[in-house]
């Protein structure tokens, strides 16, 4: 089994900036995939962004520009620098790894970005 936990999230102002981090511990041998989503109330979770075993990185169009996903020199951690912060970025962070196949998710962190 593997297991996710997010850390990070908050309350902060727009404009401002907060960095999302996630651990994974339990049998891991190599993700394939890292990566971060988000759901806001009332809507559907979505990709924010990405990054390969290779460290090819993808981006929602919302987010380019503003985030940056990266990985710890382990391999079994990943984090999401989030600059200019908007109150439409509110919302829970989720925590997203894939190993053969399988994905994982972690129990979110929330982000609330005040006007």
């Amino acid at each position: 089994q593997v297991q996710l936990v997010e850390s990070g999230g908050g309350l902060v102002q727009a404009g401002g900036s907060l960095t999302l981090s996630c651990a994974a511990s339990g049998i891991i041998f190599s993700f394939n995939t890292m990566g971060w989503y988000r759901q806001a109330p009332g809507k559907e979770r979505e990709l924010v962004a990405a990054i390969t075993r290779g460290d090819s990185t993808n981006y929602a169009d919302s987010v380019k520009g503003r985030f940056t996903i990266s990985r710890g020199n382990a391999k079994n951690t990943v984090y999401l620098r989030m600059n200019s912060l908007k109150p439409e970025d509110t919302a829970i962070y989720y925590c997203d790894a894939e190993q053969e196949g399988r994905n994982y998710w972690g129990r979110g962190t929330q982000v609330t970005v005040s006007s």
